[in-house]
């Protein structure tokens, strides 16, 4: 018999003091948890340590086992509740999660990362994954990202090496991209994930899936119109193996204000999902790629690497403006402790400039020096990352060009030797 594994996974946007109507939400959202009884809930942006221990002790009857993966300043914002036992934990931070002195964007505070909990469910080795990646703030002038395709390169490479020997894989989180943006069809193509919204065999929700609509209160909704309405960006992924048949037989979203009160969950809209896990009888051989879908990858995989060149581009191009910028800070403060030695190596006994005026030039000049070391540090992190990510993907696009040529030949010897096979028969 089929065994049936319901996900949700929301985006529960929890800023404290700043989200509108967090406690209450916090509530609402333990209550539906307690009430739909889900075998894994996956939620993001649960940025307080003490929502998360509201949520663990209010669902402790039904999620009796939970896990809150810290990373950053303020957290990574995950948080996992589940039915069933958790054997194992991991987490894995991005390497690149845009800029510290973008502060109002608050993205790279926040310590973006993938946790994984493992799970046996009835036998089966399940293994869960959970993530949030950095928002995407101008659809026309994006300027993160390099940022996003190199975290879904990072986000697949994590999956495909951390999976071997799953009989499930589950992904859920808020990817902040479009279905057809570079880094979801990178994500997909490379690890095999299929998309609940695309496989649901029953769906029930806001139209075309949307997760972020205009209709939420919490949203602003000048961004949304332009792009029909809503956008698709959270989701849940999944796939089977060659143990296990895995199939999506409903999906369903939030939509709009919880009955009773005047506001919804999250500016986000929830997602629920019922999976049916079919063990086989006989472990079945994984799928080769063909040459059609080896190609698809390899165009995939080379258009996420020019993104990657300009976003390398464009930090190279900043780490050599805060490198002039700080040479001419550090200029004005040599200048400056020249004319402080003015008064000891002449005759007169007074500075020649205001006292207040020197040192206040004198402060700004070292600040304007001790933060262009930092940022010169900083772009040449970022510079280092996006070349290893770049670096990878060459290396990848060039084995899976070699096994693209690969195809043809082990086509051309089947055939040599069914020829042969049939040369003897006749003989």
């Amino acid at each position: 018999m089929p065994i049936r594994l319901r996900i949700f996974s929301l985006n529960c946007w929890g800023i404290r003091y700043l989200s509108k109507h967090c406690a209450e939400r916090y509530v609402m959202i333990g209550e539906l948890l307690s009430k739909e009884q889900h075998d894994v809930a996956l939620l993001q942006e649960v940025w307080s340590e003490k929502d998360f221990h509201f949520l663990k002790a209010k669902l402790g009857s039904t999620h009796p086992h939970s896990h809150y993966f810290k990373s950053g300043f303020f957290g990574s914002g995950l948080a996992v509740f589940s039915r069933h036992r958790i054997h194992d934990v991991f987490l894995y931070k991005y390497s690149l999660n845009g800029y510290p002195y973008m502060a109002h964007h608050g993205d790279w505070f926040g310590g973006k990362a993938v946790g994984k909990i493992l799970l046996k469910i009835s036998g089966l080795m399940v293994h869960v994954y959970v993530t949030h990646l950095h928002a995407e703030y101008s659809r026309e002038q994006d300027s993160y990202l390099p940022h996003r395709v190199v975290q879904a390169w990072e986000l697949q490479n994590f999956i495909r090496h951390t999976s071997a020997g799953a009989d499930v894989v589950i992904l859920g989180g808020d990817l902040n991209m479009h279905p057809d943006d570079l880094g979801v069809r990178l994500l997909r193509s490379y690890s095999g994930l299929r998309d609940c919204f695309i496989e649901t065999a029953s769906f029930d929700g806001c139209e075309q899936g949307f997760t972020h609509v205009t209709d939420n209160p919490f949203t602003n909704t000048h961004e949304l119109v332009p792009l029909g309405g809503g956008i698709r960006i959270d989701y849940i992924l999944f796939k089977g193996s060659g143990r296990v048949d895995v199939s999506c037989k409903s999906l369903s979203t939030t939509n709009g204000s919880v009955p009773g009160y005047d506001f919804p969950y999250s500016d986000h809209e929830a997602l629920s999902t019922e999976l049916l896990l079919c063990p086989l009888k006989e472990e079945r051989r994984e799928k080769d790629c063909n040459a059609v879908s080896l190609s698809q990858l390899i165009n995939t995989v080379t258009e996420a690497r020019t993104e990657v060149k300009v976003g390398m581009h464009c930090a190279e191009r900043m780490r050599y403006t805060a490198a002039r910028t700080g040479f001419m800070g550090l200029a004005l403060l040599l200048l400056e402790i020249a004319i402080a030695a003015v008064p000891i190596f002449s005759l007169g006994d007074e500075q020649p400039f205001p006292k207040a005026s020197f040192y206040l030039l004198g402060a700004l000049c070292f600040a304007i020096l001790l933060s262009t070391v930092f940022l010169y540090i900083f772009y040449s992190m970022e510079v280092k990352s996006l070349q290893g990510a770049e670096d990878h993907m060459r290396l990848t696009v060039g084995s899976l060009q070699e096994h693209l040529k690969e195809l043809p030949q082990v086509k051309d010897e089947d055939v040599s030797q069914k020829e042969f096979d049939g040369v003897q028969s006749n003989d």
